[in-house]
């Protein structure tokens, strides 16, 4: 008999579930729904989600290492940090193909994150190409499947979907390098793409960074795959999204006339 995709079981759905987290998702999306209302985000919001862009860039270049702080002169030297704000400048550009391909917009994610990573000699070879690793294919390949049908079906609550792809793309690690922007950057473009933060205001890259060692921890869980350690993760993220709505909000207060 052939599936129904409006009866089918979401494969999802079990997380929602586990202990904590469906009340870490209420949380959440409460979070990010009183930035969205927020006055200066009504027709301002263009200005916000810029901010909220670079901010976001800074904080995931700082978890992988790189410079938080942008030069006063512009001119941005550490790689990590530039390729997290390329990154972030394509991230409206690369939302349709994100919702229809999204291992086409992945491999553009890495092109931009590594560009100033990957050495020169190799980077053909290596920018926007997966690894070979047995199973890495078969895992992408899974992942996109999973998230264009989540997109289209909207059964799973939105929080959760943006912690599976986060979650999945850190513990597989794709790419030679560049696997945290690129993951963060995923996160986001489906946090935006299932309209949990359809405008991109909320920065929950800050939210991962000021819990640093949660987030390691946590993400470490994820990738064992036991139930404790899917609710840390899922919470964990949503606690993230909570705290990047409370610098939306900030961001948003900073715009008010």
């Amino acid at each position: 008999m052939p599936s129904n995709p409006d009866t089918d079981p979401d494969p999802l759905a079990p997380l929602v579930l586990l202990p904590g987290v469906a009340e870490a998702v209420s949380r959440a999306r409460e979070a990010v729904g009183r930035v969205h209302r927020h006055p200066a985000n009504r027709l301002g919001w263009p200005a916000t989600a810029a901010e909220a862009n670079v901010r976001a860039a800074r904080a995931s270049a700082a978890l992988d290492g790189g410079d938080s702080a942008v030069p006063s002169s512009g001119v941005v030297s550490d790689p990590v940090l530039a390729g997290a704000l390329r990154v972030g400048e394509e991230l409206g550009r690369l939302l349709p193909v994100w919702r229809r391909t999204p291992l086409q917009a992945l491999a553009r994610l890495h092109m931009l994150a590594a560009a100033d990573v990957v050495p020169s000699s190799s980077a053909d070879a290596e920018l926007g190409r997966p690894r070979t690793a047995p199973g890495v294919a078969a895992r992408l390949d899974l992942l996109s499947t999973l998230l264009v049908s989540s997109l289209a079906s909207a059964r799973v609550p939105a929080p959760v979907l943006v912690a599976v792809v986060h979650g999945e793309l850190l513990a597989l690690a794709p790419f030679t390098s560049g696997n945290g922007v690129v993951a963060r950057a995923a996160a986001r473009l489906t946090g935006i793409a299932s309209g949990l933060d359809p405008r991109g205001l909320v920065v929950p890259e800050v939210g991962h960074l000021r819990r640093q060692s949660e987030y390691r921890s946590a993400a470490a869980g994820f990738a064992e795959g036991t139930e404790s350690g899917l609710a840390q993760w899922l919470v964990h993220s949503c606690t993230a999204w909570e705290t990047g709505a409370r610098e939306a909000e900030s961001i948003a207060r900073a715009a008010t006339p």
